[in-house]
């Protein structure tokens, strides 16, 4: 898997190593799925604080298309790993509903517990 960092502020710059560790960890079992992923950070507020610090993953598949996946936090780590937890929640949903059983489910038949008409 192909991963691509960006990052304007000099703060998410620092963060480079571990982002792509943590990507590369989080969709191991998806690497095949995803070849090409991206990872952005940004600081919506610039310098002020808050809850202002961005993380946006955009996964490449051929499967589900593109899926673009945005959060918000306090710091990077958690803005990541929010990222990361949806992304993987959405593709493995994603890669379900493409893929089709192989064997059909076979109803169970209703249990009969009598007829329950007691005088």
């Amino acid at each position: 898997m192909r991963v691509v960092f960006e990052s304007r502020d000099v703060d998410g710059a620092q963060m480079r190593d571990l982002s792509l560790e943590r990507v590369r960890f989080a969709l191991r079992r998806l690497t095949t799925f995803v070849p090409n992923a991206k990872v952005q950070f940004s600081d919506v507020n610039g310098p002020r604080g808050g809850v202002d610090k961005r993380c946006q993953l955009e996964l490449k598949t051929d499967t589900a298309g593109t899926v673009v996946i945005a959060s918000l936090a306090r710091d990077w780590r958690t803005a990541l790993d929010r990222s990361l937890i949806r992304a993987t929640r959405v593709l493995t949903r994603s890669l379900q509903r493409t893929h089709k059983p192989t064997r059909g489910r076979v109803a169970k038949p209703a249990l009969d517990t009598g007829s329950g008409n007691a005088l």
